[in-house]
């Protein structure tokens, strides 16, 4: 599916001759940097927060004290909420969303529940006759690859829809059209699904070997080179080995992230073999009041779960 910008009957001539003005609301450790990575590309954008964010206008932002205003401004609006609840408490009330919009997209970023959006993007449409249209355009890569622009970015919408959104989120790393409106949100299930698998194995991983006597610099140095590397690993090396699980991606997220993969299951009658041990050790690790750390808590999760053998 290509990504260069298709026509949209729904928008005028003189609107497809002149780019999108882009809104982003949701300016958090994702939102921002994404944010930063618009403005520099397109000079101009239009954010709205809880707080005003004077270093974004001071870049040449333009702030929208509400939603309306927002939605007033902007024809195409990133959202990087945490989930559709985030979003649906801004669309209503004279200050809301509806109440300042002509046509407008919204691009959901959120990892939020497939099912969700489409039952989002149906009432939105039938509420303003097909005026606001939605895709949903969830990432990975982390802090480090929103800061870098390089987050892998996976689009579900019609190509018109889609096509213009990969447009506009091009700075901020790859972003590639995978299907229908969901499909992003199915996409960001099974990411996270490898990424829970990845995070629990390497920290029970690293449990064992520090309990053999393991040099665990030099373990996962070695290991990184073999079929056991990978991103995950790159990123977390440093915190394994040293056991720091201070905040960047922290654990709690992935117990809404699975859920959202399970339904996934359930809707396609798969007979998951991980799933049930991922979100029970999420689940689990939230219980323990480790939830805020970082993901590479898996080590110190696992550790406390059983005393060192004699």
């Amino acid at each position: 599916m290509s990504h260069a910008p298709l026509e949209d009957e729904n928008r005028s001539d003189a609107e497809t001759t002149r780019p999108d003005v882009v809104g982003i609301v949701g300016i958090g450790s994702m939102g921002t940097p994404v944010a930063q990575h618009l403005l520099t590309a397109r000079g101009t954008l239009v954010v709205h927060a809880r707080s005003p964010r004077p270093e974004l206008v001071a870049a040449g932002a333009t702030w929208a004290a509400t939603p309306r205003e927002l939605a007033e401004k902007a024809d195409a609006i990133v959202v990087f909420l945490p989930d559709l609840p985030d979003l649906e408490s801004l669309l209503e009330g004279p200050d809301g969303l509806l109440a300042g919009t002509g046509d407008l997209l919204l691009m959901i970023g959120s990892t939020s529940s497939a099912p969700g959006v489409r039952a989002l993007a149906e009432r939105l449409a039938a509420r303003t006759d097909g005026r606001v249209r939605v895709i949903d355009c969830p990432v990975s890569g982390g802090e480090d690859g929103a800061r870098a622009g390089r987050l892998s970015i996976m689009i579900g919408g019609d190509d018109a829809d889609a096509a213009r959104a990969a447009e506009i989120l091009a700075p901020c790393g790859t972003p590639v059209h995978l299907g229908p409106l969901g499909a992003g949100e199915v996409a960001k299930a099974c990411n996270q699904l490898v990424v829970a698998s990845t995070i629990l194995a390497l920290g029970e991983a690293t449990v064992l070997a520090d309990r053999s006597g393991l040099d665990l610099e030099a373990l996962w140095t070695l290991l990184a080179g073999g079929y056991a590397g990978s991103n995950v690993l790159n990123s977390r090396k440093d915190k394994l080995v040293a056991g720091d699980d201070s905040p960047s991606g922290v654990a709690k997220y992935m117990v809404k992230d699975l859920r959202f993969a399970n339904d996934i299951a359930e809707a396609t009658g798969t007979a998951a073999v991980l799933l049930p041990a991922l979100r029970a050790a999420f689940d689990e690790i939230v219980e323990r009041g480790l939830g805020d750390r970082d993901i590479s808590v898996s080590r110190r999760f696992v550790a406390e779960r059983g005393a060192s053998p004699a």
